[in-house]
């Protein structure tokens, strides 16, 4: 491991990158490290973590799920919570999506696409 992070570190990136390249087995999606989040996403985990108060009316509402990209649920089971955009004047296109089961998706592109978040923060 000491091998892997003194090469991580030497050609500037982190440990914690393989967390990029994993895939989650339950939907498929890629994972991505809560480091690797932009700070305006780790902001809103934060806030969610706290149970708000949130910025926009409409975060925590249910998501449908109508793109069906995320793993198939009851409707309710999904929320989703807006993370700023600098230089947008609405809530842009970024959000974080949470499951009743703790799970936490992030999409830059408005349920497009998504990547599960690690749920240690880290490479998981």
């Amino acid at each position: 491991m000491l091998v892997i992070t003194l090469a991580a570190s030497l050609f500037g990136c982190s440990a914690d990158t393989k967390a990029s390249n994993s895939v989650d087995p339950e939907s498929g999606l890629k994972i991505v490290a809560v480091a690797d989040l932009p700070k305006e996403a780790q902001d809103t985990l934060k806030l969610i973590d706290q149970g708000g108060p949130y910025p926009y009316s409409r975060d925590g509402v249910v998501f449908g799920n109508l793109e069906k990209i995320l793993p198939k649920h009851d409707r309710g089971y999904y929320h989703e919570y807006t993370v700023k955009t600098p230089g947008e004047k609405d809530r842009g296109a970024r959000r974080i999506v949470t499951g009743n089961a703790q799970e936490r998706y992030y999409t830059d592109d408005h349920y497009k696409s998504f990547r599960r978040i690690a749920e240690d923060g880290g490479t998981s």
